[in-house]
């Protein structure tokens, strides 16, 4: 049986707040008040104006609980119901027009309780609207409700006087159990998601996350929906418990109810046709597009979710992508894309740089009790066509695995690995190093496409895109350590154990090209952090610039906290500092990530250093002029070596026969595909190569 409720009709628009909940001294309106900042000078309904807007079949339960500008015009105000304290700004004889929507300044065929609206507005056909601050020149249309509750949150997982711990609303990321779940709130970052779902042992670390979200909003009840300057919305049918910043575009969604959508004059946000999103907070510049369900979520800034996709119970990192899928329980880094249909991710948690292909099935709980399976993979994970895994897994950074349903959990220690499952042979076969041999130009070219795609502008994380860094350079060294100890055939081949839950053989083929090309690789890394520092640098001599390298002797370990690089001894030292209220709220946690970010540069070439003279075996004191001249000369042949395999790889899509058959001629597929001499990657990559020679010429006089 359905309880409804009878109160006298000129109470509707008033008590928004139950008196128990009122501060002492304080009315229903003292938050709106505080609120709305238009500085409109109101004033009272004159005789004549309430005369024109009975005359335009426009009611109200009290005129003089409507207060106007001193330029509206009650001509433009016609066939509307107004309940409850009204506020509107001036009205003025103008249309506005937004993507050839045109409509007439006014307010039309509405039904209007308890709100302030602000200057020059257009409202016409919203069948309910209550208790909203509305802002100037705003475009509203077809909407059947706009709504704001007293206990309203807009998305953040808080509490409201006199609830229940029960109705909080939490997202449980990377674990279905919820073993991991965190409170969103609207400013959260990746790496706020990542510490808090990881460290679950610390209980009082726990406790003061929880804690800072608390202090950020207040659990009085009685705040009004927002929706900010120049924004549009048309065509919408449910919009509940929403506070939207300026210039956002919402366009035919069916419902959003308890979400913050931030959005200004530089990072616009745009909703669309039949969306549904309940419980959650976008970002800035976010796009939302063609039946989107979202819910228990945070979109960082700059995402996108297109063409059905779901995101539930989950954190989608700035700018990423995903589209026609299904995303369940994950913690997602930036710069993730998933674009096709079929795909499944499900308990994950992805550290950036990610790309899934379709048909991939990540997450399956069918070998496991109960729906407590995580995967975790580092940064670069590129898992095929029609992949599936299984629950637990974990895999290094830039592991590309080949289509297949892997029948167990895996456990990839080695970074830049392609896997793949030998069915025939019954065996798990991986090529350490697959990309340096045989796919560079993915690999450079993902760094740069990232790079380039990073819209943010408020960078208050650094984001780590090069593929060698910190992280992978130790998994680098953890690598050359593994695969030294095994023993290959003439071709290469050893067999190890370990990497999968089953007793099955697992082949790594290629060993000893591994090995040659990761100690390449991290010489060239620190060469290269040796070469930048010198470059940045006005050193007269090599005395002066040795001086200006750090002295410690022991490499530093690091860990990805949500795409950002930093020293696991920071993140012990800032984890102390928050348990011990040195560090007091989210603000002071991301000025940490500010700080660390504009020390990267420092550390990293410390790091870069360390790892140089490790993988040579030797001193800072062998570290001389002619040392150093050499090492220059092979990171100029590396960076050769490097450009050519760009080059060679991305060349093979213009020999291959397989892929030339669809084209006629050379001048059909160079038309479709463009010449291979004016790919605008390769030509950048050619000049970073020619401009590296002459540094290094430079670099060279100097220090001799």
């Amino acid at each position: 049986m359905n309880i409804i409720k009878k109160y006298p009709v000129n109470s509707l628009g008033y008590n928004f707040v139950d008196e128990k909940y009122l501060p002492k001294g304080k009315d229903e309106y003292h938050l709106r008040n505080l609120h709305n900042k238009n500085s409109v000078d109101y004033r009272k309904l004159t005789a004549q104006d309430i005369e024109t807007l009975i005359r335009n079949r426009n009611t109200s339960d009290d005129w003089n609980k409507i207060f106007v500008a001193k330029q509206f015009n009650p001509e433009l105000v016609r066939n509307c119901k107004f309940y409850g304290l009204i506020r509107i700004g001036k009205l003025e004889s103008f249309y506005l027009e937004f993507h050839n929507l045109r409509m007439s300044v006014g307010i039309y065929n509405s039904t209007i309780i308890s709100s302030d609206i602000g200057n020059n507005v257009c409202i016409d056909h919203v069948n309910y609207l209550s208790h909203y601050i509305i802002g100037n020149e705003v475009m509203i249309a077809n909407v059947n409700e706009l709504t704001t509750t007293d206990y309203a949150k807009f998305g953040n997982g808080i509490i409201k006087k006199g609830e229940e711990e029960a109705t909080r609303v939490w997202m449980e990321l990377g674990n279905e159990s919820g073993g991991r779940n965190v409170i969103p709130f609207n400013g959260m970052l990746t790496g706020d998601a990542w510490l808090w779902s990881k460290y679950r042992e610390d209980d009082a670390l726990l406790n003061k996350f929880k804690e800072f979200t608390e202090k950020c909003f207040d659990n009085q009840r009685g705040y009004y929906g927002k929706i900010g300057d120049r924004t549009v919305i048309k065509n919408c049918k449910i919009i509940k418990d929403v506070l939207v910043g300026t210039d956002a575009y919402f366009k035919g969604a069916n419902k959003l109810k308890n979400i913050t959508v931030n959005s200004d004059e530089n990072r616009t946000t745009q909703i669309g046709e039949g969306c549904e999103l309940v419980n959650g907070i976008v970002g800035f510049g976010c796009r939302i597009f063609y039946g989107v369900k979202a819910v228990r979520f945070v979109m960082s800034s700059h995402s996108q979710l297109k063409y059905g996709a779901r995101l539930i119970n989950s954190f989608l990192g700035n700018n990423s992508t995903i589209s026609c899928c299904e995303v369940l329980n994950s913690l997602i880094f930036p710069a993730h894309e998933q674009h096709h249909n079929n795909s499944f991710l499900c308990a994950a948690v992805l550290m950036g740089q990610s790309n899934i292909a379709a048909g991939t099935t990540i997450g399956s709980n069918h070998n496991s009790r109960s729906a407590d399976g995580e995967i975790i993979a580092s940064r670069g994970f590129w898992p095929g066509l029609c992949v599936s895994l299984k629950h637990n897994s974990k895999f290094a950074s830039f592991t590309i695995i080949a289509k297949g349903d892997f029948p167990a959990e895996l456990n990839i220690p080695i970074p830049f690995c392609l896997i793949s499952n030998d069915v025939a042979h019954d065996k798990l076969v991986a090529v350490p190093g697959y990309w340096f041999m045989y796919n560079m130009y993915a690999i450079a070219r993902n760094e740069w496409k990232y790079i380039a795609r990073d819209r943010r502008t408020e960078k208050i994380q650094f984001i780590e895109y090069n593929f060698l860094a910190p992280d992978t350079i130790n998994e680098l060294f953890d690598s050359v350590k593994l695969l030294e100890k095994l023993k290959p055939d003439n071709l290469g081949t050893a067999e190890i154990k370990g990497w999968e839950n089953t007793n099955r053989k697992t082949v790594l083929h290629k060993v000893p090209n591994a090995i040659l090309i990761f100690k390449e690789l991290i010489q060239y890394y620190g060469t290269m952090e040796l070469f930048k520092h010198m470059l940045h640098n006005k050193f007269t001599n090599f005395n002066e610039f040795k001086k200006s390298l750090s002295a410690k002797l022991q490499r530093s370990k690091w860990l990805n906290i949500g795409g950002q690089l930093i020293q696991k001894s920071e993140i012990e030292t800032i984890k102390r500092n928050i348990k011990s209220g040195k560090v007091k709220s989210w603000v002071e946690l991301h000025d940490f990530y500010k700080k660390q970010g504009g020390a990267y540069n420092v550390d990293r070439l410390n790091h870069g250093y360390t790892a140089l003279l490790e993988i040579l075996n030797i001193t800072t004191k062998q570290f001389t002029p002619i040392l150093f001249i050499q090492l220059l000369q092979q990171a100029l042949r590396t960076k050769q070596w490097m450009y050519k395999s760009i080059f060679d790889s991305r060349a093979k899509d213009y020999s291959n026969p397989f892929r030339k058959m669809v084209y006629d001629n050379n001048e059909e597929m160079n038309k479709v595909l463009g010449r291979l001499e004016d790919n605008s990657f390769i030509q950048h990559q050619l000049a970073d190569l020619e401009l590296m020679k002459k540094q290094v010429k430079l670099i060279i006089k100097k220090i001799k």
